[in-house]
């Protein structure tokens, strides 16, 4: 939590490390396999083409893992930092005041998202995946009255833990794979 020189308290949400760590890790195990593949089993699509390909998709989903949520005396906004095209991901803000009612929705596989609904009946997500999401839903009742009791982050830190060894083991068959195809592509 920082001051501003009015001061009013700012609080400042990103991401949780262990789902940014868990996501950029399972993308470079899904992707960097297949250059190297390429080479080994004289694929038409050049191994240099895929690496400029994995590197851009690297840099558009760290790009959207850089989401910040904040919280001041005006309102909540979710931003990216400068360098993230507002193409790519726009942000929105939404004064307190606007704020008419929180309200639940299911998702397709069964969970439960949460949306700002503002006084002209536009919907905003609930930031879901902050760190400090228990301190995140304490500000949002006291700033807007609604309660928050019920209000659970959308995936436990348990399942991106799962995931996380669930992809150090397929890195540790992505070893195996490039070792022989540099063997089987005379590298």
């Amino acid at each position: 939590m920082t001051a501003n020189s009015a001061n009013q308290l700012t609080s400042v949400f990103r991401l949780s490390p262990l789902i940014r760590i868990t996501l950029l890790s399972l993308y470079l195990a899904l992707t960097v396999p297949l250059p190297f593949l390429a080479q080994a089993t004289a694929a038409p699509t050049p191994p240099s083409l895929l690496w400029v390909g994995i590197g851009c998709g690297f840099v558009l989903l760290y790009a959207v893992l850089t989401e910040r949520v904040i919280l001041d005396e005006e309102g909540i906004k979710v931003t990216y930092p400068i360098w993230v095209p507002r193409f790519l991901r726009p942000g929105w803000s939404l004064s307190w005041s606007e704020v008419k009612e929180l309200k639940p929705r299911t998702t397709g596989q069964g969970g439960l998202v949460y949306y700002f609904l503002s006084q002209d009946g536009k919907a905003y997500l609930l930031p879901m995946r902050v760190s400090g999401f228990a301190k995140f839903v304490n500000i949002v009742q006291a700033k807007t009255g609604i309660d928050t009791t019920d209000v659970r982050s959308l995936a436990q830190p348990w399942m991106y833990l799962i995931l996380l060894g669930c992809t150090f083991l397929l890195l540790l068959v992505d070893a195996w794979t490039i070792q022989t195809a540099l063997v089987i592509g005379n590298w």
